[in-house]
């Protein structure tokens, strides 16, 4: 292969005037420069001169290729080197549109040409070149010479240059593009590379012909068939008409032998009947005399009966009157038997309250007669102390002499003057400090008192507390328990409930599944209905092709809410067939005729008239035209338009009548739920089961799905639990729910009768602290008095004492005493003793009455409660007593009534005896006249039989012979004619209402049921044999044969016109023989011609894609193979269908990079995905390459490594036959190329210019 050795530009986008990019005998070239210098203008005249459209090259006119100095001196230059108007001062300089770009610089060129010069394999020079004309269009030239564009591709592909494939560019972009595109894209890629893309249209031209082709064939062959089935059909109703014909004239002289042996019975049966009429009028005469002696026995039996009745009837009365009163004496014992148990039950609850009671009163009385005991006690200890003291005073006592008792009475006096005024202070001290002692003494025992009884309420408080805590207890208990009865009477209620439910369900399905059954029948008769109809209409599609279908097959209404309307509004027209022409639809009419089908309509496209639609509806809100709510074919649009008329949905009745009624639209308006209101006004609703569109088809399977549903349904039904076992147990429930109840009733009241005590003890026990907290600071107050006082009377003592000590010092020393307080003390201590002894009894008994006096009244409080409930237990032992009594009265007289009930009831009895024997009487009297009215009757009903036997017979023989007159079947007469007859049967249109006839009239009617109208049969060609009336099996043979021959004549159902049908059927069937072997001839032709377009895209699309698939493997190891990947990575090609036909599947892309498994490409990163979509553009390139390979940017998504790989397999694969030009801006790429083209910008000259360095020298 050859190689480009230069490329020289003219005026091309951003290079003026003549430039050369010089590849020389380089087979690596880089192009490389600044971002805006026009590199890639470069990659667009190599596009450019090789054929490739300008508006593949960033431009929408040959003209925006020609380059335009004003345009770059005023715009901004892109990376890619395109230009970009700026906008300034609020206008866009170097603006281009019309004349102001032809005005604004008329030194711009007009012109521009790109030419390409490349060296084939045996270094020849070929001059390709492309101009841009004055008029924007392109010149092509070849070596100077002026060519064709067609004759510049031929050019081009001749040396392996595919313009279409573009097997020589990769534009910036296409790398992404390649890398994201969807398998049906690369199947198309293929196809462009491998050419068979060129045949596509041709390939689905002939692929239509030869389908069409094939379906007309087909369609003659099975038209062909048709008509030789018509043939053999109408051949077969040709012998059967044959045969018909001789059938029916055996049939009818059955006919006639049947009747004659009738009319044979008839005339016999009528003339027996006759002569026994006759003989029992004579015998009713001699019975008609023997009854009425026997009917006035009968009457006066009937009048003693009718006494008897009357006073059994009267004494009947008396009975119920007598048990009504008893039943209200019943009831009036249902409240007082509640109200005894209601007082019991109260009585039993104040038994319990009376005996707690009376324990706290027991209790309390025990607490007084305890505080007695400890009073008595202390009493007995203050005497035996007070006798103590008196017997100590007498065995310790000092005695003294006379003389020094005077002389201390002296000396005290002398003391007592000195000290008087200190005495007289101490006196009042003394008194003061007494007062003060009671005073505070008394107010200890208050205290004490309040503390003591403010322990005992506690004590009785937290008691209190402990039963009330433990009745909380018991009822939080019973509401627990009663809770539970609840959820599980509740629960009974609820599966009792819901069994019922579950019964009243399973019975409405019974209900439902009977009513499906009942409509079963009916539904599977419908069913083979419509499969006939079905059959017939596939039929008819066979025989004409003009043959559409039904109106109801052939549109579907636009939304499902319409399908009740359109249903209604198409009437019988839903099941009318359309057909094409006026012409088909006489065949198909006649068609049904021959085969004895039912009446069918047709509606033909051609004629059909079509009346106006009435568009006053039209933009009504909730009404539109029922042809505007279905979809159909556009060509059945007449059809569509006879069948839905004037008619119109409406989405209310409301809308409905204002249209018809308000507005007076003559219009058939139809609501959603199929309810119409016609053009008349009149108004139809509902609509039954046997409804259009949603017809239910019964089969067997269905009743025997129908059948099992109802015996599963049974099964459920006995499944379910009895109501009267649910009854029980819910009795039980509830009787154990209102124990309980009644128990947290009880619980309740005496948790009540707790708080109320414990509310009484807190408000005691608040009273108690309260006089505690007011006397406990008095008591503290009056004791520090006493303190100060007791202080003062010490200091006075000490003066006195001194006075003393000076006065008695004498007195003292002389007997002994170191002080006349010792000897006062010795005197007076046994005083002191016996005082303060004796204020700790009063203390205690002080402290003892208080209590007592508490006790006591708390005790007088329970006695008064004690008595109230007694009280009121005596009350109601007196309800009770009142109860009971009123109850043995109503008892009393419950049980007089009863007596006097048996007693009437013995009445009762011995009356009904009397009335049985009247009874008897009136039956025996009856039975008598009964007898003999029967054996009246019965001759009557004889006779009567016998008239009705005589003129059934002779109604039936006239009957016969008007039906023989009327389907004029040849009778053998002897005499007269079957004209003679009357039109009507006089016998059997009598007056109804007219009154009984008597004998004579009888008479007449009898003559007239044997009069013959003057006809007289002849019975001489009626076999002997067949005029026995009594044998039975001679008419049931005679039948059976006429039957016989009617089945046989009813299953040839013959076409008495088939030898007509059959010569023209058999016309038809010659020209259709021609039509199919012409189709099979034009479909072999298709066919040949398909399979050779076929085989040739097979081939060269095959070709291509095992080129690509084997070398696709290889080229991605090549590129990411590296020193830590040897083995490089996988990539491999897959045709996701396998077929005789891959253009048409997708083909699938897998790589997988070193190291890594398996993932679908958009998973892949930007690298890997370019890594892969350059093996890919590599091993198609490998299928028909061009000489050179021109790749845009390529690495733009590359890092460092992937660029080193890219460099490493273009310096690998680039020599002879493969020469690659990069247009690249990484180092790692272009550096080690051997050739570099420079592209820079020369701001003076506003031109891209281009230097050329070849690096093989400096390496």
């Amino acid at each position: 292969m050859g190689k480009l050795v230069r490329l020289e530009l003219f005026n091309f986008k951003s290079y003026k005037g003549h430039h050369t990019l010089l590849f020389g005998d380089s087979y690596f070239t880089s192009i490389i420069g600044p971002n805006g210098s026009g590199k890639s203008n470069s990659m667009d005249a190599i596009s450019f001169v090789l054929g490739i459209k300008s508006s593949h090259l960033r431009s929408a006119h040959l003209r925006d290729l020609v380059y335009r100095g004003r345009v770059l001196k005023t715009s901004k230059i892109n990376d890619d080197g395109s230009a970009v108007d700026v906008v300034a001062n609020g206008h866009t300089n170097g603006h281009v549109n019309g004349d102001d770009n032809e005005k604004a610089n008329r030194s711009d060129p007009k012109t521009a040409w790109v030419m390409a010069v490349y060296e084939d394999d045996v270094g020849d020079e070929h001059r390709w070149k492309r101009t841009i004309t004055n008029q924007g269009s392109s010149e092509y030239r070849i070596n100077d010479r002026v060519v064709t564009a067609q004759q510049y591709n031929e050019a081009l592909e001749a040396e392996n240059i595919l313009i279409k494939a573009r097997n020589f560019l990769v534009f910036q972009g296409d790398v992404e593009a390649i890398a994201s595109q969807s398998p049906q894209d690369l199947t198309r890629l293929i196809e462009q590379i491998s050419g068979s893309l060129e045949y596509k249209a041709e390939y689905e031209r002939l692929q239509s012909e030869a389908d069409q082709s094939a379906e007309n064939s087909a369609f003659q062959l099975q038209r062909r068939r048709g008509i030789n089935s018509e043939i053999r059909q109408y051949q077969e109703q040709k012998k059967e008409a044959l045969s018909f014909q001789d059938k029916t004239n055996e049939r009818d002289a059955a006919i006639v032998t049947q009747i004659l042996r009738k009319l044979y019975t008839f005339q016999h049966v009528m003339d027996e009947s006759s002569d026994k009429i006759q003989e029992h009028q004579e015998n009713l005469k001699e019975f008609r005399r023997n009854v009425e002696s026997f009917e006035r026995r009968l009457e006066e039996a009937r009048r003693e009966q009718v006494n008897a009745a009357k006073d059994v009837s009267k004494v009947e009365r008396q009975i119920k009157k007598q048990e009504k009163e008893l039943e209200e004496k019943e009831n009036r014992l249902v409240p007082i038997d509640e109200k005894i148990q209601q007082n019991t039950s109260q009585v039993a609850t104040v038994h319990k309250r009376i005996e707690s009671v009376q324990k706290e009163r027991d209790e309390q009385a025990k607490l007084i007669a305890k505080i007695e005991k400890d009073l008595s006690t202390v009493l007995k200890a203050q005497k035996q102390f007070e006798d103590q003291w008196k017997e100590t005073m007498k065995k310790q006592g000092k005695e003294l002499s006379d003389a020094d008792r005077k002389e201390y009475t002296t000396l005290r006096g002398q003391a007592m003057a000195k000290s008087s005024e200190n005495q007289a202070k101490l006196e009042n001290l003394n008194r003061q400090l007494k007062t003060d002692e009671v005073t505070v003494n008394s107010l200890k025992g208050k205290v004490d008192a309040y503390q003591a009884a403010a322990e005992k309420l506690e004590t009785e408080l937290a008691t209190i507390k402990e039963r009330r805590d433990a009745t909380q207890a018991t009822v939080k208990q019973l509401s627990g328990d009663i809770d539970a009865k609840k959820k599980e009477f509740h629960a009974i209620q609820s599966e009792k409930r819901r069994t019922a439910q579950r019964r009243d369900e399973l019975q409405e399905k019974r209900m439902a599944l009977l009513k499906q059954k009942e409509n079963a029948d009916d539904g599977r008769r419908r069913s083979d209905r419509e499969r006939r109809t079905r059959e017939m209409i596939a039929s008819l599609k066979r025989l004409f092709p003009g043959v559409k279908g039904q109106v109801g097959d052939l549109c579907k209404p636009k939304q499902k809410k319409f399908d009740e309307a359109v249903i209604t509004a198409l009437g019988r027209d839903f099941d009318s067939v359309i057909v094409d022409s006026e012409k088909t639809g006489i065949a198909c009419v006649e068609h049904l005729k021959e085969k004895r089908f039912p009446p069918m309509t047709f509606i033909p496209l051609d004629n059909i008239k079509v009346n106006a639609v009435n568009t006053a509806v039209k933009g009504m809100s909730g009404a539109r035209l029922t042809i505007d709510t279905i979809d159909f074919d556009p060509s059945l649009e007449r059809a569509m338009s006879y069948a839905c008329g004037s008619s119109i949905v409406c989405d209310d009745m409301d809308t409905a009548k204002y249209i018809c009624y308000e507005r007076r639209i003559k219009v058939k308006a139809v609501t959603l739920d199929g309810t119409v209101i016609h053009k008349a006004g009149l108004m139809t609703g509902g609509h039954g089961p046997d409804h259009k569109g949603g017809k239910r088809r019964f089969e067997d399977a269905d009743v025997q799905g129908l059948e099992r549903a109802l015996e599963k349904n049974q099964q459920e039904l006995d499944a379910l639990p009895r109501s009267d076992r649910r009854n029980t147990a819910e009795d039980t429930v509830r009787n154990e729910l209102t124990e309980l109840e009644q128990r947290l009733h009880y619980s309740k009241n005496e948790l009540a009768h707790f708080e109320q005590n414990l509310s009484s003890k807190n408000k005691e026990l608040e009273h108690v602290e309260r006089q505690l907290k007011e006397w406990q600071p008095k008591f503290k107050e009056e004791d520090g008095k006493l303190q100060k006082t007791r202080t003062s009377v010490e200091k006075f003592k000490k003066a006195i004492a001194q006075v003393e000590d000076k006065v008695f010092s004498d007195f003292c020393k002389r007997l002994g005493y170191t002080d006349i307080r010792a000897y006062e003390a010795q005197q007076g201590s046994f005083e002191a003793e016996a005082a303060e002894k004796r204020g700790q009894f009063d203390l205690q008994k002080s402290r003892l009455e208080s209590n007592k006096s508490w006790e006591i009244s708390r005790h007088s409080e329970t006695e008064s409660r004690l008595g109230s409930l007694q009280d009121r237990l005596k009350r109601l032992d007196r309800d009770i007593e009142a109860y009971e009594r009123d109850k043995e009265e109503i008892e009393e007289a419950m049980g007089s009534d009863q007596d006097l009930l048996a007693a009437l009831n013995e009445e009762l009895e011995t009356l009904k005896e009397k009335l049985a024997e009247q009874t008897e009487k009136v039956d025996s009297a009856k039975a008598d006249v009964q007898k003999r009215t029967r054996d009246i009757e019965g001759r009557l009903k004889a006779i009567n039989a016998l008239e009705t036997e005589l003129q059934k017979n002779s109604a039936a023989k006239f009957a016969l012979l008007r039906r023989c007159r009327l389907e004029q079947i040849d009778v053998p007469l002897s005499q007269g004619s079957l004209d003679n007859l009357p039109n009507e049967d006089n016998l059997l249109h009598q007056d109804p209402d007219a009154m009984d006839v008597d004998e004579g009239d009888d008479a007449e009617l009898v003559e007239d049921a044997l009069n013959d109208y003057g006809i007289e049969i002849d019975y001489s060609k009626l076999d002997d044999d067949l005029k026995n009336p009594d044998d039975e099996h001679i008419e049931e043979q005679l039948q059976d044969k006429i039957t016989s021959l009617t089945a046989e004549l009813e299953k040839l159902n013959p076409n008495m016109r088939a030898m007509e049908r059959l010569e023209v059927v058999e016309a038809r069937l010659q020209a259709t023989e021609d039509e199919f072997e012409q189709s099979k001839i034009r479909y072999k032709a298709a066919k040949e011609a398909f399979d050779e377009v076929k085989a040739k895209r097979f081939e060269l699309f095959d070709k291509a894609f095992t080129h690509i698939r084997e070398q696709i493997s290889q080229v991605y190891k090549d590129l990411t193979r590296s020193d830590q990947y040897p083995l490089g990575g996988q990539a491999y090609l897959d045709i996701e269908e396998d077929t005789d036909k891959p253009y048409l599947s997708g083909i699938k892309y897998h790589a997988m990079p070193p190291l890594k498994r398996f993932r679908d490409m958009e998973h892949l990163s930007g690298g890997e995905k370019t890594m892969a979509a350059l093996a890919l553009l590599f091993a198609i390139h490998s299928y028909q390459p061009s000489p050179f390979f021109v790749l845009d940017e390529v690495d733009a998504a590359l890092d460092n490594a992937n660029v080193e790989k890219i460099k490493n397999y273009i310096r690998n694969h680039a020599g002879p036959g493969m020469q690659f030009i990069v247009i690249s801006l990484k180092a790692g790429l272009f550096q080690d190329s051997e050739g570099l083209v420079g592209v820079y910008r020369d701001q003076e000259v506003n031109s891209s210019k281009t230097l050329t360095l070849d690096l093989r020298k400096y390496l």
